[in-house]
């Protein structure tokens, strides 16, 4: 009896270490594939930041040009104001006269 035992024992000691080999390929597998994921992971997220920079500079860009056009059209804005206030000195200046003739007609 001794020999179907053994031969019991080595079986339960075969399986047992069949089992924990496969179990601990399945754990590496496992461990293996969070390693993978990270990169694909890490990957996407390199790739989303560059995007987010290219989206910002793109952005800036635009503020500046933005900026520069507001600038310039603020430059017409002045030089406008500049010639307005001119010819209104100017009619202003001319319509004085001519006010002063028309009260003197009316008095005369």
């Amino acid at each position: 009896m001794s020999r179907p035992l053994l031969l019991v024992s080595l079986l339960l000691l075969m399986v047992f270490t069949s089992q924990f080999e496969w179990n601990q390929h399945i754990v590496n597998e496992v461990e293996a594939r969070p390693l993978a994921l990270s990169q694909k992971q890490q990957y996407i997220l390199e790739r989303e930041e560059s995007v987010k920079e290219k989206i910002i500079l793109s952005q800036e860009k635009h503020i500046q040009k933005l900026k520069t056009l507001v600038q310039n059209l603020q430059e017409q804005l002045l030089a406008c104001r500049g010639k307005d206030e001119y010819v209104n000195d100017t009619t202003g200046s001319l319509t004085e006269p001519l006010n002063g003739l028309n009260h003197q007609q009316i008095m005369e």
